[in-house]
């Protein structure tokens, strides 16, 4: 009769060769359902009993038992297991975190007076981020605000850009914004802002006044407006100034970054600059979501008001903008070439072959007409992406003084909990030639950094004249009827230095009388120009 290992019942008559070990093994099934293997018969050995009667077993067959491990217990172990790896990650990395987590905790229950953690924690990561560079920086609030809607090009508003009247202290519309809710309510250049939702603007920030102004797209915010009865100074004698409320719902406000040289009767730009005939003029303020279509928009225009004689395209005091704004605008007057370079930490690791090239696509705009850019010390980033690429292609001539030398990328991250946002420098770009524009902080005037003006093409105008310049252009910008306070007198070639330099350069390859009689000058030919840079 065979013997069954105790608790359990045949699960078959078959032998199954090679059972566990390579042993020869019979398969059974115990009562619980799991599977159990027996040896076989030719383990079992027989004597003699004492008797002598007959075969003795020597022992019973030994059983090896491999239980099968149930699947929701394998899963419990397979957790446990990645949540210990875990512990050990963050316990090897996160040592810093722990030690500002227990001085937060230290200082929470220690400290002799309340305190606002988030404040103290803020305070703690403008800190810490202060210590990679300058340009990083952890940012929330207003400066969020900002610079999501210089980006975007876009805010929920009113449509007004305002400045501070120094003698009265209240906020004076500038200009409002072509076909937004403060054009269409009849606000105009010159008026004055004395009240928002019913508080005062006298001696409030700027920026609190915007602040009030803008909002939610649909939201209605009422708005007291003083408008001057004369075009003279009289805006500041209260007899004749003319008050009333006007409730104006915001809507999504676009803001232009490609400007020209002045407003048209109907507030549109004019693209080609006054005086100067054949001579187109952009100023591009900073590179934003839009800034290559706005382009394309100028250059349509300029190409169809006749066979244009040249370009002026105007950086100075451009901050920079989007990256791939920039990259954008070059590719729309380059047919060919390198853009730029882009140099990451893993470049440092794999060196030149990693670096990250943008290349021009085939065809571009206004082909063979000179383009003059200007620049000024207050040109960087994006902009100057744009100066020294198009000055390496020897597309352009850039005129004015050495760039600001900002040559770092920094990329907006969001944070989790969407209280802030961190801009991190993850990058620096390199033109074309591979030379850096970045300023490092050791840097001196004899090292190579940012974009310096062509031979011969260097000007330095004083603090006087550019101040007076900016004023100027300003006034030069505002759209609707202009009081007689703000009217801007004046043809660009007679007020602003740089400019009529760079008119000038744009004379220079071709025959004294084609743009206003200017002398050819020996020596600056086009070539030789590129080839001393």
């Amino acid at each position: 009769m065979k013997q069954h290992p105790r608790g359990t019942t045949p699960a078959s008559d078959s032998w199954h060769q090679p059972g566990p070990h390579g042993r020869t093994c019979r398969h059974w099934r115990g009562r619980d359902g799991r599977s159990r293997f027996a040896a076989s018969p030719a383990r079992f050995s027989r004597r003699k009993s004492a008797s002598g009667r007959g075969p003795a077993w020597l022992h019973r067959a030994r059983t090896a038992y491999i239980p099968e491990v149930p699947k929701r217990n394998a899963i419990v172990l397979v957790v446990i297991c990645l949540s210990c790896l875990a512990a050990y990650a963050a316990s090897q990395q996160g040592a810093a975190g722990r030690r500002l987590g227990e001085v937060l905790s230290l200082v929470r229950s220690s400290y002799f007076e309340p305190v606002d953690e988030d404040r103290l924690v803020e305070s703690a990561l403008d800190a810490a981020i202060a210590q990679l560079d300058e340009h990083s920086a952890y940012v929330r609030g207003d400066r969020r605000v900002d610079l999501e809607a210089t980006l975007d090009q876009e805010f929920g508003g009113v449509g007004m850009e305002l400045m501070i009247q120094e003698s009265s202290g209240i906020p004076v519309v500038f200009s409002p914004v072509i076909d937004s809710p403060a054009w269409r309510a009849g606000i105009r250049s010159g008026d004055r802002i004395e009240a928002v939702d019913g508080e005062t603007t006298l001696g409030v920030p700027l920026r609190e006044t915007i602040a009030r102004l803008r909002g939610t797209v649909g939201e209605a915010v009422m708005v007291r407006v003083a408008t001057p009865s004369a075009d003279t100074a009289a805006v500041l004698d209260e007899d004749t100034v003319v008050r009333r409320e006007v409730s104006l719902v915001r809507e999504l406000i676009e803001t232009d970054t490609v400007l020209g040289d002045r407003r048209n009767g109907e507030g549109r730009w004019e693209w080609m600059l006054e005086g100067v005939p054949g001579v187109g003029y952009v100023r591009i303020t900073s590179f934003g979501e839009r800034t290559s279509a706005e382009l394309t928009a100028a250059l349509d225009a300029i190409e169809k008001s006749g066979e244009p004689r040249g370009l002026i395209m105007d950086l100075r005091g451009n901050p920079g903008g989007l990256l791939m704004a920039a990259v954008a605008v070059c590719d729309l007057l380059l047919d060919e070439g390198i853009i730029m370079h882009t140099r990451t930490r893993r470049s440092e690791t794999f060196g030149d072959s990693a670096l990250d090239s943008r290349r021009a696509t085939s065809g571009s705009r206004l082909a063979g007409v000179p383009i003059v850019v200007l620049v000024d010390g207050l040109t960087a980033s994006a902009a100057e992406i744009v100066a020294a690429s198009l000055q390496d292609a020897h597309r352009v001539r850039i005129v004015g003084s050495r760039t600001f030398g900002k040559g770092t990328v920094q990329s907006i991250l969001s944070l989790t909990d969407d209280r802030g946002l961190l801009k991190l420098t993850t990058a620096e770009y390199l033109r074309p030639s591979r030379a850096s524009i970045h300023r490092r902080d050791d840097a001196t005037d004899g090292d190579a950094w940012g974009v310096v003006p062509d031979p011969g093409c260097e000007v330095a105008p004083s603090a006087e004249s550019t101040a007076r310049v900016v004023a100027w252009r300003r006034s030069r910008d505002a759209a609707g009827p202009v009081p007689a306070w703000l009217v801007a007198h004046g043809l660009p070639r007679d007020v602003d230095p740089v400019l009529a330099h760079g008119i000038e350069s744009l004379a220079r390859p071709r025959q004294a009388a084609d743009l206003g009689g200017e002398e050819e000058t020996s020596g600056h030919d086009h070539d030789a120009v590129m080839a001393g840079e």
